[in-house]
C-alpha cells in the first residue's frame, strides 16, 4: 500500500455514517452545543492517534494497538483489545451494508434492501480478497469522493449563512445564542453527543492496523496522522457548524442532515446526490472495516490467541480465511436484522457503542509504558508524540471524564455497562485459552 493509500484510508475510515447520517442524532440530543462534544472528542483522537503513530512506526504490525497492549499490559489484555476491536467491526459491518443498501433504495429502489445488503458484503469480500494493492487503491477514490463532497457542501454551506443564494434568506446564527438555543438539553445533552460523536470518530485507528502492508511505514505513518487528524477536525466541525447553523434541533429534517441542507439552500437534485455519496460513505467505511477485521484476527491467530487456521495466506498474501471469518458474522446478523427488524443489531451495538473508547484508552496507557521502557533502554523512535507525558496523560483524564459523564446518562449508561461485561467476558475468554496453551505445552515429569 502507498503512503497516499494509507492517508486517505485513514481519512476515509472515519468520514462514513458518523458524519453523513449520525451528526444529525448529536445536534438533536444536545443542539448546536454538540461542537463541545465534537472538540473535546476531535482532541482526544489527536491524541490518541499521536500516540498510535509513535508505535506503529516503531512496530509496524497488523495487531498494532492490540499487540501494544500485550507489550505492555500482558498477552491477555492485548488479547482482549484485539477481539474486542474485531467484534466491534464485523457488527458494524453488518450495520453499514443494511444502512447502504436502505439509504440506496430511497434514490434507486429496483432490488430489497435485504438482497442489496447482502450484494454489498459479497462485492467488497471479493475486493478485500484481491490484494491489499487493490483494496488500496479502491479505498483511495473512494474516500477521495467523500472529500470531494464535504468540500462542496461546506462551500454551499459558508454561500447559504453568507446570504450570497439567489431568492434565499441566511438563517444566519441566530441559533447560536446563548442560553436554552445553543444547548437545548445542558449538559446532559453534550454528554449523550460525546458518545454519538465517539462512536464517529471511530475508525481512525485503522491506521495503525494498516501501517503493517504500507512502504515506507516509519515516514507514512506520521504523513498520516498529520494531516488525517487535521483533515478529519476541519470536514466534521465545518459540516456540524454549517447543519447545525441551518437546521433547528427539534427539526425533522436532521434525520438526513446533508440533504435538509442543501434542500433548505434550493438546489434541485442535490439533496439525491448526497444521498449517493452516503451510500459510498458508507460503502467505504465498509470496506475498510473489513480489510480492519481481517488483519486482527490474522494477527491473533498468529499469536495462537485465535485458531491458527486464520493464517492462511493466498498467492496475493492475503488472509483469506481472516477476510471470510469476518465477513460471515456480518452475513448472518443481516439475515436476523432481517427476520427480527430493529431488534439485533440495536442490541449488538448497544454492546460495541463503547469499544472504541476502551481501545483509545488501552492505546494511551500502552503508549506511556512502552516510551517510558524505550527511553530506558535508549532505543530510539523513528516518531516521537511531542508532549510526553503530560500529552498523554492528558488524553487519559479528557477519556476519563467522558466514561464518568456517560455513566451519569440513563442510555450511555447502559451502553458502557454492557460494554464493560463484554470485555469481561473476552477477557475471561483470552486468559483461558491461554491457560489451556500453557497447559499443553508444559513438560510431563
Amino acid at each position: 500500500m502507498s503512503p497516499r493509500q494509507l492517508t486517505m484510508m485513514g481519512l476515509g475510515s472515519a468520514i462514513g455514517a458518523g458524519l453523513f447520517i449520525g451528526s444529525g442524532a448529536g445536534i438533536q440530543a444536545a443542539g448546536p452545543a454538540v461542537l463541545i462534544s465534537y472538540l473535546v472528542a476531535g482532541t482526544l483522537i489527536i491524541i490518541v492517534m499521536w500516540a498510535l503513530g509513535e508505535m506503529a512506526a516503531a512496530n509496524p504490525n497488523s495487531g498494532a494497538f492490540s499487540v501494544y497492549t500485550g507489550k505492555a499490559l500482558g498477552g491477555v489484555a492485548g488479547a482482549t483489545v484485539g477481539w474486542l476491536w474485531w467484534a466491534q467491526l464485523v457488527v458494524v459491518i453488518a450495520a453499514e451494508a443494511l444502512g447502504a443498501a436502505g439509504l440506496l433504495a430511497t434514490v434507486f429502489p429496483v432490488l430489497p434492501v435485504w438482497l442489496m445488503a447482502l450484494v454489498f458484503m459479497a462485492l467488497f469480500t471479493a475486493i478485500n480478497l484481491t490484494g491489499v494493492r487493490n483494496f488500496g487503491e479502491f479505498e483511495f477514490w473512494f474516500a477521495l469522493l467523500k472529500v470531494a463532497a464535504i468540500v462542496a457542501f461546506l462551500l454551499v454551506g459558508a454561500a447559504l449563512l453568507l446570504g450570497w443564494i439567489p431568492g434565499v434568506t441566511s438563517p444566519g446564527l441566530a441559533h447560536f445564542a446563548l442560553g436554552t438555543g445553543f444547548a437545548p438539553h445542558g449538559m446532559a445533552g453534550i454528554a449523550t453527543g460525546l458518545f454519538v460523536v465517539a462512536f464517529a470518530f471511530g475508525g481512525t485507528e485503522i491506521v495503525s492496523v494498516a501501517a503493517a502492508e504500507t512502504r515506507d511505514p516509519e515516514r507514512s505513518v506520521a504523513r498520516a496522522v498529520r494531516t488525517v487528524v487535521w483533515r478529519i477536525l476541519v470536514f466534521y466541525i465545518g459540516s456540524i457548524f454549517v447543519i447545525a447553523a441551518v437546521i433547528p434541533a427539534d427539526s425533522p429534517e436532521l434525520k438526513s442532515p446533508f440533504a435538509g441542507v442543501l434542500d433548505i439552500a434550493g438546489l434541485p437534485g442535490a439533496a439525491a446526490v448526497i444521498t449517493l455519496v452516503a451510500v459510498v460513505a458508507l460503502l467505504s467505511a465498509l470496506n475498510a472495516n473489513l480489510y480492519g477485521a481481517s488483519r486482527m484476527i490474522f494477527s491473533l491467530a498468529e499469536r495462537r490467541e485465535a485458531p491458527l487456521a486464520l493464517t492462511a495466506l493466498t498467492k496475493a498474501r492475503v488472509p483469506a480465511v481472516a477476510v471470510a471469518s469476518s465477513v460471515a458474522f456480518g452475513f448472518v446478523a443481516t439475515v436476523l436484522e432481517l427476520l427480527f427488524p430493529d431488534h439485533v443489531l440495536p442490541l449488538l451495538l448497544n454492546f460495541v457503542g463503547s469499544t472504541c473508547l476502551i481501545v483509545w484508552g488501552s492505546a494511551l496507557v500502552s503508549q506511556i509504558v512502552l516510551r517510558r521502557r524505550a527511553d530506558a533502554e535508549g532505543s530510539p523512535l523513528p516518531l516521537r508524540m511531542a508532549g510526553f507525558p503530560w500529552l498523554s496523560g492528558f488524553g487519559i483524564a479528557l477519556l476519563a471524564a467522558i466514561f464518568a459523564v456517560g455513566l451519569t446518562g440513563a442510555d450511555s449508561r447502559v451502553q458502557l455497562l454492557s460494554t464493560f461485561a463484554l470485555v469481561a467476558v473476552i477477557a475471561l475468554g483470552c486468559w483461558l485459552r491461554r491457560r489451556s496453551l500453557r497447559a499443553q505445552t508444559a513438560p510431563t515429569i
